[in-house]
C-alpha cells in the first residue's frame, strides 16, 4: 500500500502470487514490468499511478474480479494476457494494447482517454468496452487523480482486426481510425451510445478542372486509406492530427498490395449496415449503405460494367436513394426543361377547330358530312408568353403524378409529355425514398 518504485519495477515471470496480490495506491515512476507473471488469486491495482509503460504482456489473472482503477501516462500492455474469471477493468491511459488478449469469461472494460487496440483478441463470452465519461473513483467515492494524462477526453479504438465480433459491445467510442478488415461476424457487432466515425473531407476540391464537394457521411478508415492511396496523397507524418480536408492515410500507405480494395471495403460496409438494421437503427445504417454502393461503383474487378453504370446513374440522380435534395434538384430541372420544351414545340398556336366538308351525290339531294379535326400547329412567333407558360406548367405538374392534362398538344408535345410522365414521377419517388430512409423507424 502506497509503495513508490523510483526505478524499473521488475516482476517478470514471477510465479509466487498464490494468495491475493493487492497493489493499493502504488506509484511506478519508471517502467512497471509484469510480463508473463502469474496471479493465481485476486489481483488488485487500486488507484495505481504509472509514469511509464505498464507491461502485463502474457500475464495470467486467473481469478481476478476487478482490475484497477489505474492511471498510466503511457501504455498499458495487456497483449497476450489471460483473464480466467469474470472481471471489470478500469483503465485511464494514453494507450491500451489488448492484442491477442484472451478473456475466458465475461468482461467489462471501462476506459478513459485511451487509444485501444483489440486486434486478434479472443473471447468466448460477451465483452463490453465502454468509454467512461467521468474520472474513476476510489472506495470512498473520491475521484482518482488523472493529472498524468493530457490527451483528449475520448476513447479511440484503433483495431478490431481478426476478432470474432459476435460477443463484442462498443459504447461511446471513437472509431475514426478503427481497422475492421479481417474481423468475423461484424454483422453481430453492437455499437451503443455515441459512436464516432471518420467524416469525408470538407470543402471544395479539384478533380482536373472541375470542382467537387464530398457528400457528408460517416466512413470507415479502410475507405479513407483506399481513396488516399488512389489519389496519390503523401504519407502523413507520424502522430500528426488528420487534416479535415484530406483523406486519412493508412499504416501501409501507399502500398496498394496492403491497402484494402473496394471489394473488401464494400463487404465491411455491408456487414456493419446489417448490424445497425438488426438493431432497428435504420437511419444509422444509411451511411453504411451509401458507402457500400460507393465501393461497388468503384470496384472494377468484382462489379460488372453494366452494374457499375447503373450505380453511377443511381448515385447521380439521388445519391443511392439517400439524398432527397439531389433527387428534388433533378426533378426541378426536369420540370423546367419540360415547360420550356412545351412552350417552344409542344403547345399549338390556338385550339384546333372542327371543319365540315360535304359531298352532294349526282342526281340526289342527300348530303354526307365528314367531320375532320385539324392537326395542332405550333406558332412560329410568340412561343414564350405568360399564357403558354401557364398551360405548359399545368401539363408538367399533371405529368409528375401520372395524370393526363387533357391539353391539345402538337406531335412533339405529345412525346415530350410521355417522356415527362415516365421520368418525373421516378425522380419524385427517389426523393420520397431518400426521406423515408432517413426517418424510418
Amino acid at each position: 500500500g502506497g509503495a513508490r518504485f523510483f526505478g524499473v519495477a521488475w516482476f517478470g515471470k514471477a510465479q509466487g502470487f498464490y494468495r491475493d496480490a493487492r497493489f493499493r495506491r502504488p506509484s511506478f515512476l519508471s517502467i512497471a514490468w509484469f510480463r508473463r507473471t502469474q496471479f493465481s488469486r485476486v489481483t488488485r491495482f487500486e488507484e495505481a499511478q504509472f509514469s511509464g509503460n505498464a507491461e502485463f504482456r502474457e500475464a495470467q489473472f486467473l481469478t481476478s474480479d476487478r482490475w484497477g482503477p489505474l492511471v498510466c501516462k503511457e501504455r498499458v500492455d495487456l497483449s497476450g494476457a489471460v483473464f480466467g474469471a469474470p472481471v471489470t477493468l478500469e483503465i485511464a491511459a494514453d494507450r491500451v494494447s489488448c492484442v491477442r488478449t484472451r478473456w475466458e469469461s465475461t468482461a467489462t472494460v471501462r476506459v478513459r482517454r485511451a487509444e485501444v487496440d483489440l486486434g486478434y483478441a479472443v473471447w468466448t463470452a460477451p465483452v463490453a468496452l465502454t468509454a467512461h465519461p467521468v474520472p474513476f473513483t476510489d472506495r470512498g467515492g473520491v475521484p482518482v487523480d488523472e493529472s498524468l494524462l493530457t490527451g483528449p477526453d475520448r476513447v479511440r479504438v484503433t483495431s478490431v482486426q481478426g476478432v470474432d465480433a459476435a460477443h463484442l459491445v462498443l459504447t461511446d467510442t471513437d472509431l475514426s481510425d478503427c481497422l475492421f478488415s479481417g474481423a468475423f461476424h461484424l454483422d453481430q457487432l453492437r455499437l451503443e451510445g455515441r459512436t464516432t466515425l471518420a467524416p469525408t473531407p470538407t470543402g471544395f476540391h479539384r478533380r482536373g478542372i472541375a470542382p467537387i464537394h464530398w457528400t457528408r457521411r460517416r466512413t470507415l478508415a479502410e475507405e479513407h486509406h483506399w481513396r488516399a492511396q488512389r489519389a496519390g496523397q503523401p504519407p502523413a507524418p507520424a502522430g500528426a492530427v488528420p487534416e479535415p480536408r484530406r483523406w486519412r492515410t493508412g499504416p501501409h500507405h501507399p502500398d496498394p498490395a496492403r491497402t484494402p480494395d473496394p471489394d473488401d471495403v464494400a463487404a465491411l460496409y455491408r456487414q456493419l449496415r446489417k448490424a445497425f438494421e438488426d438493431g432497428k437503427n435504420e437511419p444509422g445504417a444509411a451511411d453504411f449503405y451509401y458507402g457500400e454502393c460507393e465501393m461497388r461503383r468503384h470496384d472494377r474487378t468484382g462489379t460488372p460494367k453494366t452494374e457499375r453504370r447503373l450505380l453511377w446513374a443511381y448515385w447521380l440522380l439521388s445519391g443511392y436513394g439517400l439524398r432527397a435534395s439531389r433527387a428534388l434538384g433533378w426533378l426541378a430541372a426536369a420540370m423546367l426543361t419540360t415547360i420550356l420544351l412545351l412552350m417552344a414545340f409542344g403547345l399549338p398556336a390556338s385550339s384546333p377547330k372542327q371543319e365540315a366538308t360535304g359531298t352532294v351525290p349526282a342526281g340526289g339531294g342527300k348530303v354526307t358530312f365528314v367531320i375532320d379535326k385539324q392537326d395542332p400547329k405550333n406558332p412560329v412567333k410568340e412561343r414564350f408568353t405568360t399564357k403558354r407558360f401557364d398551360k405548359a406548367l399545368s401539363v408538367t405538374l399533371n405529368s409528375v403524378v401520372f395524370r393526363s392534362s387533357g391539353q391539345d398538344l402538337t406531335t412533339a408535345g405529345t412525346y415530350i409529355e410521355m417522356t415527362s410522365r415516365i421520368l418525373e414521377p421516378a425522380l419524385l419517388a427517389l426523393a420520397v425514398l431518400a426521406i423515408r430512409g432517413r426517418i424510418k423507424r
